[in-house]
């Protein structure tokens, strides 16, 4: 296209008067004198980077070089400014954490062999002991009323399909008829009371296991806070004694100084953390004493009266505790998860 230009341009005259000037122009004759003013110098680029409009000059639209080369530099050293920032600081919290982890590793040992010393108090230590065999023993509870639950269902499903048998054959067996009919009726009894006695059952047992599995491990997730707080505190408070025994030079009261900050932030810590321990204690206590009044009241009534044959009094425990029964069926799978 370029060759095509040139050619064009070299077979075109351009009308001179007699004192040398171009003279008017027409549109034809301007367009002539631009393209060998292009064909002479080339486009007035002056080093800039042309977004919109003419060749040359300081056209609107037009970004100098220099402009986009220290604007790319400088995003490039904000770049790597920050991400030096981020790797900075993760070494800073990788080392933290690897000197706590020795300090609190070599104070778990020294304990353990009876080298070192720990902060005890005696009476927030056999309270949390006491949690511990609590529930534990809880725990047990759990498992035994849980079992009961699964072998009293398989009874009262058994009774369900011997009631249902005892009236196909009454129908069946017209010399045998009351009699079958006397059973049906006397299954279907025990089997509508053995459900009312399992839903007393599942919400004692559901009462259990958020009171041992919500309410009392949450006040233990406290406590292993607090005894790693705990162990901590004395690991730095063993640094700490162990740099005053020692030499009083500049550097050495600088390392001091250090370990009583360390010293006295892990202090404060492990004070919140054993008054926070204290007082979930006492609120878990006082929570643990109200639902269990509740639900052996429950599980006893409940219990008496199925035994006793009473369904009144079954069907008023119920009602009192506001246990709710589940419909029939319930339990099973619906048709779309079975397939």
């Amino acid at each position: 296209m370029a060759d095509n230009i040139m050619s064009k341009a070299a077979t075109m005259e351009i009308p001179i008067n007699s004192n040398g000037d171009t003279g008017n122009l027409t549109e034809d004759d301007s367009l002539e004198q631009d393209l060998q003013q292009v064909m002479v110098s080339g486009p007035n680029l002056n080093e800039t980077s042309i977004v919109s409009g003419g060749y040359g000059g300081p056209a609107g639209g037009i970004i100098p070089t220099s402009s986009i080369k220290g604007s790319l530099n400088h995003n490039t050293n904000s770049t790597e400014e920050v991400s030096r920032g981020v790797a900075v600081e993760k070494l800073d919290s990788v080392k933290k954490w690897g000197i706590n982890t020795y300090k609190c590793t070599k104070q778990m040992f020294s304990e353990k062999f009876g080298r070192g010393s720990r902060t005890v108090d005696l009476e927030l230590e056999a309270q949390i002991d006491v949690l511990r065999d609590t529930k534990s023993k809880y725990e047990n509870i759990l498992r035994l009323a849980t079992a009961l639950i699964t072998h009293f269902q398989s009874m009262v499903q058994t009774q369900q399909a011997l009631g249902d048998t005892f009236t196909d054959l009454s129908q069946k067996s017209p010399e045998l008829q009351d009699e079958f009919g006397y059973n049906a009726e006397t299954q279907k009894l025990l089997c509508k009371n053995g459900e009312a006695l399992l839903g007393a059952i599942n919400f004692f047992v559901s009462s259990i296991n958020t009171l041992v599995n919500k309410t009392m491990e949450d006040t233990l997730m406290t406590i292993r806070h607090y005894e790693n707080a705990r162990l901590e505190f004395d690991a730095y408070r063993s640094d700490l004694e162990e740099l005053s025994l020692g030499p009083r030079d500049a550097a050495a009261m600088v390392r001091i100084e250090m370990a009583q900050q360390e010293y006295h932030t892990h202090r404060e810590k492990y004070e919140r953390l054993r008054s926070d321990v204290s007082i979930k204690l006492k609120f878990l206590e006082e929570n643990k004493v109200k639902v269990m009044h509740k639900q052996l009241l429950l599980f006893h009534n409940a219990i008496s009266a199925y035994f006793a044959g009473n369904q009144q009094q079954l069907e008023q425990t119920l009602i009192q505790f506001n246990v709710k029964l589940k419909p029939p069926g319930s339990d099973k799978p619906s048709w779309l998860e079975e397939q």
